[in-house]
């Protein structure tokens, strides 16, 4: 059923100044603890030399595999992508500017092995986190717990941080049922899993944020997206049961 140990999915959109580096990154990274792996690096839909840079990189890293197609679909839809090609035991997703460094998933993947946890996601609110994280993120990030809590009483404290894994048999049933594209991917997927009795756990993290500005590429057009998909997700969970 399975062609690797373990799939890194990489969602890409306008990287080309850092994608090549950072697959190199990852590639290093993960070949450090795992001889069985693939990078799955998802060119969603960039206007820049996004898709070029990761060739590059694959003319010199047999693990890595690109997906690409011309229309932005956000990076909910890039994971849908990257996930449905994987060929992994284990599932990872990492946002490609490495804010969140590769060589966290060694720990995330003991959990799974000795199967204490079908899903481990990295959560900023862990108390051993060791975060550089702009203060209007802060504020955003507990406001979005807030909502969720209330919403799904789902037992996490941070769906939002773009490193996770999970094995493929909790992701790959339920990812076809997935609507969101934007930034409300993350609970979507978790309250899939959730609803099937799969087991998440959340782990520190070390975050470096490395955009110019506090807020990154998260505009206030994100934010209310992602307030109103939220929405549209717990009608999906609680009403019409689509995930069970």
């Amino acid at each position: 059923m399975y062609g690797k140990e373990l799939s890194v999915i990489m969602p890409a959109y306008n990287e080309g100044e850092n994608i090549y580096e950072n697959i190199k990154k990852v590639c290093l990274a993960v070949s450090g603890f795992c001889d069985d792996f693939e990078i799955i690096a998802v060119n969603d839909g960039s206007h820049d030399n996004t898709a070029e840079e990761i060739q590059r990189a694959g003319r010199e890293l047999p693990e890595l595999r690109m997906v690409s197609y011309t229309k932005n679909r956000g990076k909910g839809g890039a994971i849908k992508a990257g996930v449905k090609t994987a060929k992994g035991r284990y599932i990872a997703f990492l946002d490609s500017d490495l804010d969140l460094p590769p060589e966290q998933l060694k720990d995330y993947m003991k959990p799974l092995k000795a199967d204490q946890a079908d899903v481990v996601i990295g959560s900023k609110m862990h108390k051993d986190s060791r975060i550089d994280y702009p203060f209007i993120r802060k504020v955003i990030s507990t406001g979005y717990y807030l909502m969720l809590k209330l919403l799904f009483r789902l037992n996490v404290k941070d769906t939002q941080t773009g490193i996770k894994i999970f094995k493929a048999e909790a992701l790959k049933p339920v990812i076809d049922r997935i609507m969101t594209n934007g930034f409300a991917y993350d609970i979507e997927i978790l309250i899939a899993v959730n609803s099937r009795g799969f087991r998440i756990m959340e782990m520190p993290v070390r975050l470096v944020f490395t955009r110019q500005n506090g807020m990154g590429r998260i505009r206030m057009k994100d934010i209310w997206k992602a307030f109103r998909d939220t929405w549209k997700i717990f009608w999906r969970a609680k009403v019409k049961k689509a995930y069970r």
